[in-house]
């Protein structure tokens, strides 16, 4: 069994990053978007929907990178990011699914899991998904996304990913 503090203080000279503060709302409860608790982490949409179903894989505990992470919990985290994608692969039916992880913006370890759908406009089909405008993306609906929500929580439980809060 997992014990979760209510709340992540950062290790000295760490950098308090938005990604401690989503894991803390999904640890309380306070994240519309937290579509469930897996092994590794946090499954959840992201807050710009500039492709129907982008995800995001946050680890709990966070981390500075993947690195930082025992060999057991970098393969579970990245385990887990994939069965994100076979989600997606069997809810939305993209052509394809991006997997990312840099920590550029944000310096805490997060996976971005990103469907790639024929339906995209043609200029957008081959280019990687930073080229989209995310200030113009559609900010995540959890009334919207209620049907993809249950859908993508049924394919994960099938697959064994989603763990009590």
């Amino acid at each position: 069994m997992v014990t979760l503090t209510m709340q992540e203080e950062p290790q000295e000279n760490s950098v308090y990053t938005a990604i401690h503060r989503r894991v803390n709302d999904a640890r309380a409860g306070r994240d519309m978007s937290v579509l469930g608790r897996c092994a590794s982490g946090w499954a959840v949409f992201g807050h710009q929907q500039f492709v129907q179903g982008y995800m995001l894989l946050l680890p709990d505990p966070v981390v500075p990178d993947l690195n930082a992470l025992t060999p057991e919990r970098r393969s579970q985290f990245l385990l887990d990011m994939s069965r994100l994608g076979d989600a997606l692969m069997r809810t939305t039916s993209p052509i394809r699914i991006n997997y990312a992880i840099f920590g550029n913006v944000e310096p805490a370890l997060h996976a971005h899991v990103i469907p790639r759908y024929r339906t995209e406009p043609e200029n957008m089909q081959t280019q990687q998904p930073w080229a989209y405008d995310w200030n113009a993306a559609p900010a995540f609906d959890a009334v919207a996304a209620a049907p993809l929500f249950k859908a993508l929580r049924v394919e994960l439980a099938l697959l064994g990913v989603l763990r009590s809060p």
